[in-house]
């Protein structure tokens, strides 16, 4: 059996087909999210954080490199970021915090170390409010840590046949914050909604550009499960590589399906790290993590402890913007808009504060328009939001500023533009960045509202189609819409629809007391 669900990534709606999961197992899932924070410098030296577009290993230096003797220092806007979130989590700020070496022999590990946090972490004791389907559910929180990211690997292939790996040490030493969720989930759509809501929040704090495509925003999961009942957890599996909603989606509910497959066929579960293959749609098994690792974690000696005391939590307490719940509500109350366009707009910050800057021109322009607040929802979920889904771009990359869309709406507002033209000129806009009103009037998109003119269309319209006349008047409704697109068409679009409507409606019922 198969179900379908509905997620959402952005502005983009996805529908998913999944199995129904197994009623006699239980799934328990928790998510680590790793975050690259949006500082100036990396985590311990002054090295440049923008690597995206740099040359390989051109933003190095003898810290990032894992040089002997050189010495590494704490980055104060990390540690501000990272107690940030935590508070926005809900968490507690211990006042005694530190760094740790944690020890494995990775390629892409430069120092054969990880400097990270251990045993006292920047936050601890959580909790995160998600909804799910209508309910609400609290997800625990683990610990909020700091840490520095790794470099980066690329495999090769060449056209002999060799297999060999090119190291690129740019990211390396990057500002990276893991958020730890207790094992609270209990389905791939409570994680999807934890994760969305992770997202949500550190694009709020302006601490990520969190983008998942870029690696920025990147998470693991532990899943496993067990029978309905069962006091104690089932052996977990690691899944890694998930580079974006669909790929977590999708990977969870493939591993569950796996494992309770492998339960009921009288097999065990290995407790290993998988990854997941986008191609093939499965997880494959990387590494056995049958007995824990040893990172033999032991307290950095090059870096102090850290003392976190009430007033420096306090200031960063300060700092903290309206979050995208809070935002919601507000829309909702001062807009009057539905739960679900007050959703939709505050998911994503950029989408919420174009919204506000549309309203805020509005108010500067003195447009008096009814129901506004409503009429720029429409537009941005509706018409813009698919332009920007078929270009992959996000609302700020896009051409059509703020500016523009008031420009637009405006027009369609005083009757100057119909709603159906509205939307080529917005695709015009899109496409060339001109403005709606140049647009407008170099293609003459002119709304006709002369009477006069829309009668002799109505009547053309009548006397061409005298089956559809024949067919309303025998009480087929839909037949009056049928002619209302044969007017449009005839008028390319720029006929007053409610003053043809009106029109079609008078001369219709004129015919049948013929």
């Amino acid at each position: 059996m198969y179900r379908q669900t509905f997620i959402q990534w952005g502005q983009a709606h996805i529908v998913l087909v999944v199995p129904v999961e197994f009623m006699e197992y239980e799934t328990v899932i928790g998510l680590e999210v790793h975050v690259q924070l949006k500082t100036s410098s990396k985590m311990f030296c002054s090295c440049p954080a923008d690597y995206q577009s740099a040359p390989p290993n051109s933003t190095v230096c003898p810290v990032c490199l894992g040089l002997p003797g050189a010495l590494p220092v704490i980055n104060r806007k990390a540690v501000d970021y990272t107690i940030m979130t935590g508070l926005a989590l809900n968490c507690e700020i211990p006042e005694h915090t530190k760094f740790d070496r944690k020890n494995y022999p990775y390629p892409d590990l430069m120092k054969g170390y990880q400097i990270s946090q251990y045993d006292l972490p920047l936050a601890v004791k959580g909790c995160l409010e998600i909804l799910v389907n209508g309910d609400q559910k609290t997800v625990g929180i683990e610990r909020v840590h700091l840490e520095e990211d790794v470099a980066k690997l690329q495999h090769v292939s060449n056209e002999s046949g060799v297999n060999y790996s090119l190291v690129d040490v740019n990211r390396s030493g990057q500002a990276l914050m893991e958020i730890v969720s207790m094992p609270d989930m209990r389905s791939p759509d409570e994680a999807l909604a934890y994760l969305s809501s992770i997202h949500s929040i550190v694009q709020y704090l302006g601490v990520s550009t969190a983008n998942m495509q870029d690696g920025s925003f990147r998470c693991d999961a532990n899943v496993s499960v067990r029978p309905f009942g069962a006091p104690e957890f089932g052996t977990r599996t690691e899944v890694k590589n998930m580079n974006s909603y669909r790929a977590v989606f999708q990977a969870l509910n493939y591993e569950v399906e796996r494992q309770c497959n492998l339960l009921e066929q009288g097999d065990r579960v290995v407790q290993e790290t998988r990854g997941w293959v986008e191609e093939r749609n499965i997880t494959v098994s990387q590494r056995s993590k049958e007995y824990a690792h040893d990172y033999r974690y032991f307290p950095e000696p090059d870096l102090p402890p850290l003392i976190v005391d009430s007033k420096w939590v306090e200031r960063i307490k300060s700092l903290i913007p309206e979050l995208g719940h809070n935002r919601k509500l507000r829309f909702m109350s001062e807009f009057a808009l539905s739960d679900y366009d007050a959703d939709l707009l505050t998911l994503s910050k950029d989408t919420a504060d174009y919204f506000e800057e549309v309203l805020n021109l509005y108010s500067t322009a003195a447009v008096d328009i009814a129901n506004v607040h409503k009429m720029v929802s429409n537009w941005i979920l509706g018409d813009l939001t698919r332009l920007l889904n078929l270009s992959s771009l996000s609302i700020y990359e896009s051409k059509v500023s703020p500016g523009k869309l008031v420009q637009l709406i405006t027009l369609i507002s005083t009757g100057s533009l119909s709603a159906s033209l509205g939307k080529t000129v917005l695709e015009e806009c899109f496409e060339s960045g001109d403005d709606p009103d140049n647009i407008v009037a170099a293609n003459g998109y002119v709304q006709i509202n002369d009477v006069t003119v829309m009668e002799q269309a109505v009547s053309d319209v009548i006397d061409q189609n005298p089956k559809a006349v024949a067919d309303y008047l025998d009480g087929n409704e839909s037949a009056a819409r049928f002619l209302m697109g044969q007017i449009m068409k005839l008028t390319q679009g720029q006929a007053n629809p409610d003053v043809a409507n009106q029109l079609i409606l008078a001369r219709l019922e004129t015919e049948r007391v013929k």
